[in-house]
């Protein structure tokens, strides 16, 4: 079970750009008459000052046409814009569909895995997304958070806990409580990037007590997972399927050294093949 706090992303963030104060006009200053003198003397030469500036401002008027300092400007402002944007493209492709109308619909109770009770999560251990529109999912990471079934689904109730997953398994029969939709980002792996590209499973029990291993549990788990890595086109392999200890940057023993690897890949390709 994760106790670190991700750090919401609800909403894109301005990290500042280039100063697009403009250090000068960009007008050319009038070069002066050979011999040195300037046009009309001192007082009244030729130069850049309100005097030139309001004759080029009457001449683009009669002409109807555009000062090169406001070709100057606009193109500062538009060559900034676009190296906004290209520097943002991911972010805002994965945040198109928040403004276009395109969410994902959504039914209260509904559940992703045939058979699982729909026991939410508090909103403040999640981040509403529409997976996999703005996030792909190639990954399940597999927990067990060191606590019973009972009390893994009050903490991930609790909002001052920051963290869940997105199902439970108990192990006793193996029943199944989803708490968050496979459509939003569960705060599950300790890693950002992997919270918004995976899925995550709690499996009742302890790390160093492997009775809580039930072959009930196994066969419940595999099931669920061999439809996630169906609906999400998930291959079934141990590079995909992950225990949270193999989360990057990550300290955690989970599922611990007695889960049998093996044994439940091949329960869960076997449960894959099924479903054709």
């Amino acid at each position: 079970m994760d106790r670190e706090p991700e750090r919401d992303a609800a909403r894109p963030r301005h990290d500042g750009g280039p100063d697009e104060s403009a250090a000068g006009d960009g007008a050319p200053h009038a070069p002066e008459p050979a011999g040195g003198t300037p046009t009309g003397g001192a007082a009244g030469r030729d130069a850049p000052g309100p005097r030139r500036a309001r004759r080029d401002a009457e001449r683009e008027k009669r002409q109807g046409g555009v000062s090169r300092r406001a070709l100057l400007t606009g193109a500062v402002v538009l060559g900034g814009a676009g190296a906004f944007g290209y520097s943002r493209r991911d972010e805002l492709e994965r945040w198109w569909w928040r403004y276009s109308g395109a969410a994902a619909p959504r039914v209260e109770g509904e559940v992703d895995h045939v058979g699982a009770e729909w026991i939410p999560a508090s909103g403040a251990n999640l981040r509403r997304a529409s997976r996999p529109r703005d996030f792909g999912v190639d990954r399940v990471v597999v927990h067990m958070p060191e606590a019973t079934y009972d009390v893994t689904l009050k903490v991930f109730q609790d909002p001052s806990h920051r963290a869940s997953t997105h199902y439970v398994v108990r192990s006793g029969d193996g029943h199944v409580a989803q708490m968050v939709r496979e459509l939003d980002v569960a705060y599950h792996a300790g890693n950002r990037a992997f919270n918004e590209r995976s899925v995550g499973i709690e499996h009742e029990g302890w790390a160093d007590q492997p009775e809580y291993l039930t072959e009930a549990m196994y066969m419940s788990s595999a099931v669920l997972v061999a439809g996630i890595c169906a609906r999400h086109g998930i291959p079934v392999d141990r590079d995909h399927i992950v225990g949270h200890r193999e989360v990057p940057d990550v300290v955690r023993i989970c599922p611990g050294s007695a889960w049998e690897w093996d044994r439940y890949i091949e329960m869960v390709r076997s449960e894959r093949d099924a479903l054709g």
